[in-house]
């Protein structure tokens, strides 16, 4: 079932779609080959705000839909995990009648679109897959210890941030909040090497990141060495590039937490998802 939410020209056509058990909010921008985009955790999909008038201005139709628990979509019994919201996706596409759109997804987001290519790649054009780490060791230790801090014992002093501002105005269940950040605390302590999941992907992928992101950017050059980039020259005709249609992108002067609204990426996806056919 879809039941439409409102439609205005500062924030598209907003819609619920019950799909796997979720009641999975999403809006919908411009017309054209559809793209859907994927927030980062603690976000939405206005995360994309800033850049979703440069994409719908190359003919793209975007779809951003607000993950399990977070922005308008309440949360259900069960954890955040990248691989179940990939199945949301997955049913979202087909709920939608999507002709394999492509996927972007950023950090938390980034993850969940991994996971929606790697199980349904007949579903999916091109992903890119931004600020999205595939192994847990990659993080530097400092950054563990403060994402080992996120749990419902940090909602009160998060509640002055743009964050919480953001979560209260929009959630289903505002009170949910401190639940949300022990969800996502949890998902962040958890163990995790996705290497074998990207050596098998079949869907041409872009692997993008900040220079100064939360992993170095070696982890993010390793992962396209995965997909067979990196590895040699790449020749005169473009012979020597990885065989899939893989890619990778360093964006300069940006970080994790400004990423996912620069221009940048805009640009770079736009360029990688409109280019030509491997």
């Amino acid at each position: 079932m879809i039941t439409s939410e409102r439609t205005t020209e500062a924030r598209g056509s907003g819609a619920y779609a019950d799909v796997n058990g979720i009641n999975l909010y999403y809006e919908t921008y411009g017309t054209g080959r559809p793209l859907i985009m994927l927030h980062g955790g603690l976000g939405s999909g206005e995360t994309f705000a800033p850049i979703i008038p440069i994409l719908t201005g190359a003919d793209h139709q975007v779809i951003a839909p607000d993950l399990q628990g977070h922005g308008r979509t309440a949360d259900i019994d069960r954890p955040i995990d990248v691989r179940l919201m990939a199945d949301d996706i997955g049913a979202l596409i087909k709920h939608l009648k999507l002709e394999k759109p492509d996927l972007l997804g950023y950090s938390l987001g980034g993850g969940v679109a991994f996971f929606t290519a790697v199980k349904y790649p007949e579903l999916v054009n091109r992903l890119v897959m931004v600020s999205a780490n595939i192994r847990r060791d990659a993080i530097p230790a400092e950054m563990l210890a403060q994402q080992g801090q996120v749990s419902a014992a940090a909602a009160e002093s998060l509640k002055d941030t743009p964050i919480y501002e953001v979560y209260r105005r929009v959630a289903p269940r505002p009170e949910d909040f401190p639940r949300l950040l022990d969800k996502i605390g949890e998902s962040m302590a958890r163990d995790f090497d996705f290497s074998d999941e990207v050596r098998g992907l079949r869907v041409p992928t872009m692997i993008v990141c900040a220079d100064a992101d939360m992993a170095p950017p070696s982890h993010y050059v390793d992962v396209f060495k995965l997909l067979d980039g990196g590895l040699r020259d790449g020749g005169w005709m473009g012979e020597g590039r990885p065989k899939g249609g893989h890619a990778l992108a360093v964006l300069p002067g940006l970080t994790h937490y400004n990423l996912g609204e620069s221009p940048l990426l805009a640009q770079v996806a736009l360029a990688f998802i409109d280019g030509p056919s491997t």
